[in-house]
């Protein structure tokens, strides 16, 4: 019975920093969105970053970690990362064909980080420019939504 116990408790320590490794912005592909927005409209948050951005980095890791954050955004959005400066990765968008580079220069981004706001008809509503820390990035998101839901 000790044996049982031992290894059930041991199951349970191997799992628990699994499961919390796990809890994560499900981040997609512009093109993987183009796709999901047809089947499940829902509107779009794209982070659009370079490498080189210090402050991408800051709310990758500390920003984008947060559980609220996580929370808010996989229930309310399709989350896309978009670097900026890419030029080979391409995808087609309303019969056109775009580096990630061209996207984020249509989009009119100017700084990073930048998060685009599309609707569930990649349409641009709106970009909130600069590193947000978890509770206003959060509290900018909610008010957004309730704006455009009237």
């Amino acid at each position: 019975m000790k044996r049982i116990l031992g290894i059930v408790i041991l199951g349970l320590m191997v799992s628990l920093p699994l499961k919390a490794q796990k809890e994560a912005i499900t981040w997609y592909s512009f093109e993987e969105v183009i796709d999901k927005v047809e089947e499940s409209p829902k509107m779009i948050l794209v982070d659009v970053y370079t490498d080189w951005c210090g402050w991408c980095k800051k709310m990758d890791r500390e920003t984008f970690t947060d559980k609220k954050v996580i929370s808010y955004v996989n229930e309310n959005f399709y989350a896309v990362k978009l670097n900026a400066e890419d030029a080979k990765k391409k995808f087609e968008f309303r019969g056109k064909e775009y580096s990630e580079e061209e996207m984020a220069q249509a989009m009119r981004v100017r700084s990073y980080p930048n998060f685009v706001i599309m609707d569930a008809t990649m349409e641009n509503i709106t970009q909130l420019p600069g590193y947000r820390e978890a509770k206003p990035f959060v509290e900018s998101l909610m008010a957004l939504l309730e704006n455009f839901k009237h």
